[in-house]
């Protein structure tokens, strides 16, 4: 067992510092890049780099203390942390968004700004959504894997800069098409209303991110668990009532409390064997999660008499 949590830990820590390696020559790259072309879009995009830097130092951070064993300030372990980071990275999406709508909606009706369509900035877009795909399948592969929250915001914020890439490629392109067809000088605008309907996209995907996050930090039982846990446990035989099952998450592992009513006559030993039998059970419904059972003897069976003649 502890070797399948280390490699776990390391598979989860190399695909989150992998994140931050990417973030590190994507921004450098496109800081370059926009310096030596004189784009500010290529410069803004080094900002949203900088920016997604931050984001994978959160994710890597968190990955890093929510593996560390419970201790006693924290005797359900370190996992929240991941909860948390996904929030964090979920207000920097949300962000990201209001930005991208904000940007849009001044280009749209406000300002006039003239995109730098070299060869360079083609190049240096293509590079980063094929790097931004790469790093997100990574990613959600291993988030999907260790039920990893931190690393699944990861992942939804970078392929969110998949399509944000690639609508600055299409108004790279339509700038393109403008300067060459002066018929299609509306196509100079592609990239704003592209933006807009992405960012709605990023929002509504985010919002749902968020809330599992929030159900995550609230302590909110998985749905339908508590009652399958029940009824599961009340079949086996010797359990004579199953009440008080309480359920909570703390990052990917599960925390299982459920109260039996027993025999009271039968030994310790056999309580005990009856106890682990129902956390065999719990398991089985729940992989990995740390039951803990708390056995109380039954209320006496009322003695029955047979019928007055």
């Amino acid at each position: 067992m502890a070797t399948i949590v280390h490699t776990g830990e390391r598979e989860k820590t190399s695909a989150a510092l992998s994140s931050v390696i990417a973030a590190v020559g994507l921004t450098s790259f496109k800081l370059a890049i926009g310096l030596i072309t004189h784009s500010l879009g290529i410069l803004s995009e080094a900002a949203h780099s900088a920016f997604d830097l931050v984001a994978a130092l959160v994710t890597l951070f968190a990955v890093r203390v929510s593996d560390r064993p419970a201790d006693v300030h924290h005797p359900y372990g370190h996992g929240k942390v991941e909860s948390l980071s996904a929030l964090v990275e979920t207000a920097l999406l949300l962000i990201t968004c209001a930005w991208i709508i904000y940007e849009a909606i001044q280009r749209l009706f406000f300002k006039s700004v003239e995109v730098d369509a070299s060869i360079w900035a083609f190049i240096v877009m293509l590079t980063s959504i094929v790097i931004d795909f790469s790093r997100s399948r990574v990613l959600a592969r291993a988030a999907r894997k260790y039920r990893s929250q931190a690393l699944e915001a990861d992942a939804l914020h970078f392929s969110t800069d998949i399509w944000s890439s690639s609508v600055v490629l299409l108004g790279l392109l339509g700038v393109v098409l403008s300067e060459r067809f002066p018929g299609l000088s509306f196509l100079k605008a592609a990239d704003a209303v592209a933006a807009l309907g992405v960012a709605v996209i990023v929002i509504l995907v985010s919002l749902q991110l968020g809330r599992r996050t929030v159900d995550g930090l609230m302590d909110t039982a998985p749905k339908g668990m508590d009652e399958a846990i029940r009824q599961k446990v009340a079949a086996i035989e010797g359990v004579r009532n199953c009440h008080s099952v309480r359920v909570r998450s703390s990052g990917p592992r599960l925390f299982v409390d459920v109260h039996i009513e027993a025999d009271g006559r039968k030994s310790l030993k056999a309580t005990h064997d009856l106890t682990k039998q129902v956390e065999g059970a719990v398991l089985e419904l729940a992989p990995g999660a740390d039951v803990t059972v708390h056995p109380e003897p039954a209320s006496p069976k009322p003695p029955t008499h047979p019928p007055r003649a």
